[in-house]
């Protein structure tokens, strides 16, 4: 699907607030209703809207201590990958998880209470993994960029 600058336009404003109204992001496009709807609904079936989502604040939930894990796996095969990938998928405290090339293998993103509860998951969960062959945590400090908005 070739995206327009209507379009582009259009999902640059979902992004910042999904839950406008057609009737609000026609008037800042210069659209009819009907218009922003069919465009949002095209968009929605060629899956460049994949979902709407609701950000929580992780402070108010008790979910505030993020770590960055690099995993690095003993052997890199298709069965190990296969395997760890599948594993990890269960893991509710893992919001992300990257293959990525260099020196580790994968990089997870996890949002746990606190430091306690972080090792109760690296000693009751994550190590229970097969094929992981060394870990390496990184806590964040402060969080000074955090979007999920990719302009266009």
């Amino acid at each position: 699907m070739q995206l327009d600058s209507t379009d582009k336009k259009l999902i640059n404003l979902l992004q910042n607030d999904s839950k406008q109204t057609t009737k609000q992001l026609s008037l800042q496009l210069n659209l009819s209703v009907t218009a922003v709807y069919e465009r949002i609904k095209k968009l929605e079936k060629e899956k460049v809207i994949e979902k709407y989502v609701a950000i929580i604040n992780k402070n108010k939930i008790e979910k505030s201590f993020l770590v960055f894990c690099h995993i690095k796996l003993v052997q890199h095969s298709k069965d190990y990958v296969t395997t760890f990938e599948r594993e990890i998928l269960k893991l509710e405290e893992v919001s992300e998880c990257f293959h990525v090339s260099g020196d580790y293998d994968y990089i997870l993103k996890i949002f746990v209470k606190d430091m306690e509860e972080y090792r109760n998951f690296m000693v009751t969960k994550l190590t229970a993994i097969k094929y992981i062959g060394s870990t390496h945590s990184t806590f964040a400090i402060e969080q000074v960029k955090n979007t999920t908005v990719i302009n266009l």
